[in-house]
């Protein structure tokens, strides 16, 4: 499958070398720019399958030009490609619509996967970042949006599961945790995958953390 993509960077060296590592691997990159001001523009004619965004940038943020090509509905995944392993950004960038979150010391081929992934649907944080994701689940408050959707589905006990899946607990911790045997919690599991419609434990945690799931502390 070939894909398309714009890359918004700061950093023209990083930006040439990007482009000859994706297109050695059968990606395109249609655009490559240094700053995200006349974004909308130039992502509304190109259509592309993605848009790579970094995270600090002059003049506009990634954040800013993440939620300035949302707010025209340019609603093609938006991906943040950065250095930055903050908590604060990482959350910030789900909530505003980013559709993955990965770093720039990934592995190239991992890169591909991940962007093949999120152009397949799937919504995809750098494995590195689990932590950083669980203590994010683990510090929200009450005043959170209430859960809708798909969460409207899940049983209290798989919201309680959940919880505690976001926040990196394996299946045996999650059953001494509950009292429960390992099996039924690997069923749970499943069932909260297939009724929120994701594939892995860490999509799972990234729409509790966008949801405002509140974690179980």
């Amino acid at each position: 499958m070939s894909l398309k993509i714009v890359l918004i960077d700061d950093h023209t060296l990083f930006r040439v070398g990007l482009e000859g590592l994706l297109a050695s691997r059968g990606i395109e990159i249609a655009a490559s720019v240094d700053n995200g001001v006349d974004c909308v523009n130039l992502v509304n004619e190109i259509q592309p399958d993605v848009v790579l965004l970094d995270m600090r940038m002059p003049d506009i943020s990634g954040i800013g030009v993440l939620k300035k090509l949302r707010e025209h509905k340019l609603d093609m995944p938006i991906v943040m490609l950065t250095t930055s392993t903050e908590e604060t950004d990482l959350v910030e960038s789900l909530r505003a619509g980013a559709q993955g979150y990965l770093l720039k010391d990934m592995e190239p081929d991992a890169l591909v996967i991940a962007l093949r992934d999120i152009v397949a649907g799937k919504t995809v944080v750098a494995p590195d970042l689990a932590p950083v994701l669980a203590r994010a689940v683990q510090g929200k408050d009450d005043g959170t949006p209430e859960i809708s959707g798909p969460f409207d589905e899940l049983t209290p006990r798989e919201t309680e599961i959940l919880g505690l899946l976001a926040e990196g607990q394996s299946n045996k911790a999650i059953a001494r945790n509950l009292g429960i045997s390992d099996g039924t919690v690997k069923l749970h599991v499943k069932a909260i995958l297939r009724k929120l419609e994701v594939h892995s434990r860490v999509e799972a945690a990234v729409m509790a953390v966008v949801k405002g799931l509140p974690s179980k502390n």
